[in-house]
């Protein structure tokens, strides 16, 4: 009798240990240059199924998302981002996604990038 209760105690530890690492920080590096561009990557990553938090840094350029790795991964979290028009290392933005960034938002474009460098 001993030894079932201490199967079933150590396959309810395996079990809970193993639902316990569901959730992942992601770093990513995403393309853009100001904070329409933070609310739209920002947006793009939350709608991903699987995406709980999800924050850029206008700065550095850094996407930081919690995601449910049962539900999405970082693959699917770059492929929403660029559909939206911003660039990762991952994956880049079709051209026509990228058209359709309002044009201060051109982070391709050396000029846009010099202009909002010199606003900060």
């Amino acid at each position: 009798m001993k030894k079932i209760v201490t199967i079933i105690c150590l396959v309810g530890i395996v079990i809970t240990s193993q639902a316990q690492k569901k959730n992942a920080k992601l770093v990513l590096e995403v393309e853009g240059v100001c904070k329409m561009c933070k609310k739209r990557i920002e947006k793009a990553a939350l709608n991903t199924k699987g995406v709980k938090f999800a924050n850029w840094n206008v700065e550095d350029h850094q996407l930081t998302v919690i995601i449910d790795e049962r539900k999405t991964n970082k693959k699917a979290v770059c492929e929403s981002v660029a559909k939206v028009g911003h660039d990762t290392k991952e994956v880049k933005a079709t051209d026509e996604a990228y058209s359709n960034l309002h044009a201060c938002c051109k982070y391709r474009d050396i000029e846009i990038k010099k202009q909002h460098q010199e606003k900060q």
